[in-house]
């Protein structure tokens, strides 16, 4: 990894950007000649190749048209980690027992810096003197960094593409309040222009088409995300941070949703990989939908050949269930479209409006202005995310009225002694009169709105601590803060131990524990 994270600013960006676009107006062209690009040409004409090869890598998505990155990064960076930790899915591996295994920590952590990270120092490089285009690169910097700093601790981030051999990890607090200082001065420069539209991103960017009103609601989100994270550590600012996101406006319907616009060249890994790969729905999912009748059901899932939906356990040893079946992802792979092409049509989710609705409600009740109350909001955001799937106006009043609670798994009659009867999630969907449940609902209620985006279910688990999920019916680490419990963070990449030691200890030495999956991160703080 020594070479790989010198990050060095050509090479392999180029060869990725080379995929998105031939630096013509068609995002798709592919550009054969993919050596030619020095750093002097980086102008603005690169500006928007580069960002679009930036929001397809930091959603750590591959295409089997790159050079240098394929599907099984997401498979392997999202799929059996945060997907996994979150019981988004049941993927057999050993991740699902806490162990690390097979390197697999690392090929998240590999694209994501010398691939996604490039591009965008590319992007800004190339965008200098464009201070609407510097704006929504700050943005996007954030959403790129704020899942990498979440999954792992402290990372290097200010000095990432130095082009030098050592690179130091910043503080997790640091990057945190590097984060707000970007958004800050994107918010400013994109409150100043008069501009709808920067021009030298809009034919490349495949999430909002360079809409200037589209990437401040965007920024705000992010701020009203950060500020609910930090609320423990930091509650005086979490509260400033978070109404002057609601104040300035974010994301409030699901036509404004971020999402990423696939192609054929860059297709939506989730719809190639879980089936194929075998993953399943898992028992903590089965509870929730099942018990709740919830109509995202079978918009996600497949009953098995009896007619029932049945989730395989998280955690269950080499060959624990024999031949027991599970259901799988529904045959349209979360969404619809023509058979065999659905990795070509349907998008990929990166932020929901029903998310902020969910955030604002637990803001409510934290005593935050957050324009509504806690009940409207949380009602607000299980109707966005349920419309999002394609509910009817009834079927969305009969399941907020609802007061079905979660189920035990089908799975649990036939393995009564792995502990399943006892359901993580015994409140009904309709509000509960006290403050505590009330929490505990729009915790679960955001749990399943996020769906699939694991990458944030995961960060928002681990700062809420309700308890949604089952614990693994079995571990492989032991180690303190591990063993069943919900994993803190992903461990370091290996070859930087042996390439980067010096810097990776001091990480350790900022991250105030040991370098394991049980050492929680700076503002998880209980």
């Amino acid at each position: 990894m020594k070479n790989n994270f010198k990050i060095k600013t050509l090479g392999v960006a180029m060869s990725m950007l080379a995929v998105f676009s031939s630096c013509t107006q068609d995002f798709d062209e592919i550009n054969t000649n993919k050596n030619t690009l020095t750093e002097d040409q980086l102008d603005q004409t690169l500006a928007g190749p580069a960002f679009a090869s930036a929001l397809y890598a930091g959603i750590h998505n591959g295409s089997y048209s790159s050079p240098v990155d394929d599907q099984g990064t997401w498979g392997i960076a999202t799929g059996i980690l945060p997907s996994t930790f979150t019981h988004y899915l049941s993927c057999g591996y050993g991740t699902e027992r806490n162990a690390f295994v097979n390197g697999y920590e690392g090929r998240g952590w590999l694209r994501f810096y010398t691939v996604a990270v490039p591009a965008l120092n590319n992007a800004i490089k190339a965008s200098q003197g464009n201070a609407d285009a510097l704006a929504v690169l700050k943005i996007w910097k954030v959403f790129m960094y704020n899942q990498m700093v979440d999954c792992y601790g402290p990372i290097p981030y200010t000095e990432a593409g130095n082009n030098k051999e050592k690179v130091p990890y910043d503080s997790v607090e640091s990057i945190y309040a590097d984060f707000f200082k970007l958004l800050d001065e994107a918010n400013a420069t994109l409150n100043a222009t008069s501009a709808t539209t920067v021009g030298t991103l809009q034919p490349n960017d495949r999430v909002y088409s360079g809409n200037v009103q589209s990437w401040k609601r965007f920024g705000n989100s992010m701020r009203l995300r950060l500020a609910l994270r930090i609320s423990d550590i930091d509650p005086a600012k979490a509260k400033t941070q978070a109404e002057t996101a609601v104040a300035a406006g974010v994301i409030e319907t699901n036509e404004q949703s971020a999402t990423f616009k696939v192609s054929n060249i860059t297709p939506n890994n989730l719809n190639m990989i879980v089936n194929s790969w075998g993953y399943y729905m898992t028992a903590s999912m089965e509870s929730l939908l099942v018990g709740y009748n919830d109509p995202r059901l079978a918009k996600w899932f497949s009953p098995i050949d009896t007619g029932v939906y049945q989730g395989r356990p998280v955690g269950g040893l080499q060959g624990q269930f024999g031949t027991t079946k599970f259901s799988m992802f529904n045959n349209d792979v979360l969404g619809s479209g023509a058979a065999g092409n659905l990795s070509e049509s349907k998008n990929i989710e990166i932020f929901m409006a029903s998310e902020n609705y969910l955030s604002r409600a637990e803001g409510a009740l934290n005593g935050w202005n957050m324009n509504g109350t806690a009940k409207g909001l949380y009602e607000q955001g299980i109707t966005l995310s349920l419309k999002q799937w394609g509910a009817t106006d009834a079927q969305v009043a009969a399941y907020i009225a609802g007061t079905s609670t979660p189920t035990v798994p089908n799975v649990a009659a036939a393995y009564p002694t792995l502990g399943l009867s006892d359901v993580p999630v015994t409140l009904p969907v309709a509000w509960d009169a006290s403050v505590a449940n009330q929490r505990t609902q729009i915790a679960v209620q955001k749990y399943l709105a996020i769906f699939p985006e694991s990458w944030e279910a995961w960060a928002d688990l681990r700062r809420s601590d309700a308890k949604v999920i089952y614990a693994p019916i079995n571990t492989d680490n032991n180690e303190p803060g591990v063993g069943k419990s919900l994993m803190k963070r992903v461990i370091y990449v290996t070859n930087e131990y042996s390439s980067n030691n010096e810097a990776v200890q001091d990480a350790i030495t900022k991250l105030k524990g040991p370098d394991s999956g049980g050492t929680r991160i700076w503002w998880d703080t209980k």
